[in-house]
């Protein structure tokens, strides 16, 4: 299976070892949604290869969701995507579960948590609910960084185990749309989030994200803002979940479907010349043009 030979590859390149090479495709598969979510999350993975290839019997597995603020969805994370998402990865052989994230200025994390419910779906999935608002900063440098050298991760995020991303997808009225690469700021320190804003922001944010290495990133696209945004903007509801093992590759695709709308938002240039994706690409932690995507699109 082609999509089976990508994933082996691309779960090659995550590695260390001086001989990883790029995957020949980074793949991105579009899921349209029906009433069992949990069974969607499952098609979106397995058109890019299952979670076989990913989780082992036993792993520890940490769930990146958005939690910046406790607006409702797509805002931030729907709670039944987050159960569902989980339910499909202990299905799949995660032996723990850890919902980690932390939440803009001056707002409780688990405050936030609580009030849309995702600290009662971490107690339904045996899962340990992290706030890094409630534990030490510890300084890191990033290798690949240009604009953001350094920066101060909670310290749970120097465990991940496996990490899996579950990003919304929606306009930024600053960053011009926050998906995958974006969402990444959560598990950075809040003071070291707002001196990102003063200047390079969106550079900054590709800077972070080649930090880390997510196994898999599941994009709730369900429901988007495609005007402002983050915690509010005009709604339209493309009904799709969109699976990939690269940020980039889905950033990319997201943001084509943001574009896709006929609406007043700072979107109007190609997709590589946004400044997320263009700064991703010079680092090349990720697919670096159209020709190393492959898109796969399910029922």
């Amino acid at each position: 299976m082609h999509s089976q030979n990508v994933l082996v590859n691309y779960m090659a390149s995550q590695t260390d070892a001086p001989t990883s090479q790029k995957p020949d495709k980074f793949l991105v598969s579009k899921v349209h949604t029906s009433e069992n979510l949990r069974t969607d999350i499952e098609k979106a993975v397995e058109l890019i290869g299952g979670f076989d290839p990913l989780i082992q019997p036993g792993d520890l597995v940490t769930i990146k969701p958005n939690l910046n603020t406790a607006d409702p969805y797509p805002a931030s994370s729907d709670v039944d995507f987050i159960q569902a998402l989980g339910e499909a990865l202990l299905a799949a052989g995660a032996g723990k579960l850890q919902i980690m994230d932390a939440s803009t200025q001056r707002v409780c994390t688990r405050d936030v948590g609580e009030a849309i419910g995702i600290c009662d779906v971490a107690l339904d999935l045996d899962a340990d609910f992290i706030s890094l608002d409630e534990h030490p900063w510890i300084k890191q440098t990033l290798p690949k960084g240009k604009y953001l050298k350094s920066g101060h991760i909670g310290e749970p995020a120097l465990n991940l185990g496996k990490l899996v991303i579950a990003p919304c997808l929606k306009t930024h009225f600053i960053a011009k749309f926050t998906a995958s690469m974006k969402v990444m700021m959560g598990l950075l320190k809040r003071q070291d989030r707002l001196k990102m804003h003063i200047r390079h922001l969106e550079y900054k944010i590709a800077d972070l994200a080649s930090y880390f290495h997510p196994i898999l990133v599941i994009m709730d696209a369900r429901k988007i803002f495609v005007t402002k945004g983050p915690a509010s903007g005009d709604l339209e509801t493309p009904n799709l979940i969109l699976a990939s093992h690269d940020m980039v590759a889905i950033d990319v695709e997201g943001v084509r479907l943001l574009q896709s709308y006929n609406a007043s938002n700072k979107l109007n240039v190609p997709v590589w010349e946004l400044g997320q994706i263009a700064r991703a690409k010079e680092i090349g932690f990720g697919a670096t043009s159209d020709d190393e995507i492959q898109v796969i699109e399910g029922p």
